[in-house]
Parts: structure tokens; sequence; C-alpha cells
């Protein structure tokens, strides 16, 4: 994101592929496949009670990763098709074995995501084009909106149990299959007579069901109001995405509601609790995880406010939204990385 918006400021560009092209797929091949992979591996072994990989396997999977960032950026072209497109395949190879190892049948789904996001990656690699890149987006969306339906409610309905959570299996099935119907209305360009009203359906349903999880019930914790918060952006997300095919507001609007508030802020909410939890400490957050929370959210409306009223700066707004976005993730990394560097205060293995 720090190179991004230093590109839009007018600094060189040395890539070989085009720099908004490098940004889409970095920001999803990258940055949130990179976060999939260890909510993954780490919810993997909860799911299953097998081992996923640690220390020397875990590390090459690592450097997997950065290897394909650079050559993402440095090229040639074959060899980071070769290095970024295996990534995904490895992921799903990993967590093949231990949910079908153990029958954990409901979460084969995992595997099969992971294996399309893959084919999606090798898809852009092929033709450097823009609707691979649009086709990951929305299955990553699809992973928010089915892990969301499970952890925020229940993480709500645990933490304060009189708060009147209410969860309906049939309502999130709905919900999930008018945003499948949507995605694929907008991908196959089938125009606004059906994205606009299965968005808006979608949008309505999301609505509803996250009002039965008593979200202002969580005002006074932020470990959970980020959770919805952020799910906030998926109701939006698919309102913009309606708004957009009627031709009232950008088509890009919904991609930022949808890709910086609605994963970004699930990313940051969802990072800063495990973190705490997986190294033995208490899920109370202090002042540097509340002001990671604002800054997503808030670079977030800076950048969708940017597509809703191009008269405000264009410029000059992305560039403020960048750099909170960025600020938020280096505060992260400050406050967790000595945590997650040691042992667990508890002593547990971890």
């Amino acid at each position: 994101m720090a190179l991004w918006v230093a590109v839009l400021l007018g600094s060189p560009w040395g890539g070989y592929l085009s720099p908004l092209l490098w940004h889409q797929h970095e920001m999803l091949f990258g940055f949130a496949l990179a976060v999939i992979a260890g909510f993954l591996l780490t919810a993997g072994r909860l799911w299953t009670g097998l081992r996923t990989p640690e220390g020397l396997p875990l590390a090459l999977l690592a450097a997997h990763w950065i290897a394909a960032r650079i050559l993402l950026y440095t090229g040639p072209a074959s060899a980071a098709a070769l290095v970024d497109g295996a990534f995904p395949f490895v992921i799903a190879a990993i967590m093949a074995r231990v949910i079908v190892g153990s029958r954990n049948a409901r979460n084969y789904f995992v595997v099969l995501l992971l294996c399309v996001v893959g084919a999606a990656n090798l898809a852009f690699h092929l033709d450097h084009g823009a609707l691979p890149l649009r086709a990951t987006l929305w299955l990553v969306m699809t992973l928010v909106i089915v892990m969301a339906g499970r952890v925020v409610p229940s993480f709500t309905a645990n933490a304060l149990p009189h708060a009147g959570v209410v969860i309906r299996p049939q309502l999130d099935r709905l919900a999930l299959a008018a945003s499948l119907a949507a995605f694929g209305a907008d991908l196959l360009s089938l125009g606004a007579p059906f994205v606009a009203p299965l968005a808006l359906l979608a949008a309505v349903l999301h609505a509803m069901r996250q009002w039965g999880w008593a979200p202002w019930a969580t005002r006074s914790r932020p470990i959970l109001w980020i959770l919805h918060l952020s799910h906030a952006w998926i109701p939006l997300g698919f309102l913009l995405l309606g708004l957009g095919a009627l031709e009232i507001v950008a088509n890009n609007v919904a991609l930022h509601a949808f890709g910086a508030g609605a994963m970004g802020g699930m990313i940051i909410g969802m990072i800063t609790r495990t973190a705490l939890g997986h190294t033995g400490r208490p899920l109370a957050t202090g002042w540097a995880e509340v002001a990671a929370y604002v800054m997503v959210h808030l670079a977030t409306v800076l950048r969708v406010l940017v597509g809703l009223a191009p008269g405000l700066g264009t410029l000059p707004v992305i560039t403020v939204s960048g750099a909170l976005w960025v600020a938020a993730f280096l505060l992260y990394a400050a406050a967790y990385l000595p945590r997650l560097a040691m042992p667990r205060i508890d002593g547990k293995p971890g």
C-alpha cells in the first residue's frame, strides 16, 4: 500500500505489471491470501486436532510467499507465475491433509475455495486481465461472509450472554445465496436488470442477519465492535454494487467498501484477537488496537467518499486514506511483533 501511494504521488515505477494491476493483485494474492493462509493454518489445527506446519516448514512457506511478492514486482513474468501461482495450491494441499484426513466435512469447502483462488491466480498470470482479480475479490468475500457468520455472533454471544444474540441459519443461507447470485451476475456482466436487484436483496439480508447479532451491545467492547463494524461494510458494499450497476455511483466504490472495509476491517479485528488468544493473553484491547481499528475504517470511509464525490480532491484524499491504512498495520506490527516473537505467557505450546 505504501508503494502504491508513492506511485500515485509520482514516484518512478519499475515493475513489469502496470501499477494498477500490481496493486489489485497484491492486495488480494499478497495481503489477503497471506492472512487467509495464517487463519486457516491456525484454525485447521483447532478444527481437526492435527498439526499444521510449524518451525522450518512454516518458515519455508513464509519464504515462498516472500519470493512471490518480490517476483511480482521484479519479474520475469514466467518466474512470478510459477512461484506465485503455486502458493494457493500449496496452502490447499496442507489444508486438505488435515481437513480431509480428519473427515472434517463441514470445512471441505475451504480446500475447494483455495483451489478456485489458485485457478483465478493462474488465469491472471496467463493474460494479466482484470476479470480474475474481480472474481478473486468475490471469492475472498464469500469466505469472509461464511466465517463472519460463524465467529461474529458466537464471539458476541459468549462475551455478552445477555445481549440477546439471535442466529438464524436459514437467513444466513439466504444471505449467502443472494451474495453468490449477485457476485455471479456481476462477473457475467448481466447488467443492471440482474445485478441491481440481487445486490440490493443481498444488502437487505445481510443487514437483517447482523441486526440479530446485537451489534449495539458491543459498543463498549472494541474487540467485538471492530467485527460488527467491519461486517457492516458487507450490506453497504452490496448496496453500492447495486447502485453501481444502475450507474448511480462509480463502479469501483463497492470494490473498496468490500476490500478495504469488510475484508481489511475483519483482518485487523481478527489478527489482534487471535494474536492475543494464541499468546495466552486476555482478550482486551488497548489504545494501539483501538487506534488501528479506527484508522482502517477511516481510511475506508475516505476511499469510498472519493468514489461518491470526486470533487473532494481525489489524490489528496486517496493519499491520506492510504497513509491511514499503512499506519494502522504498522501500529499492529509494532505492538504485536514482540508478543508474537516470544513464547506464550501461559507456558502452553504455540
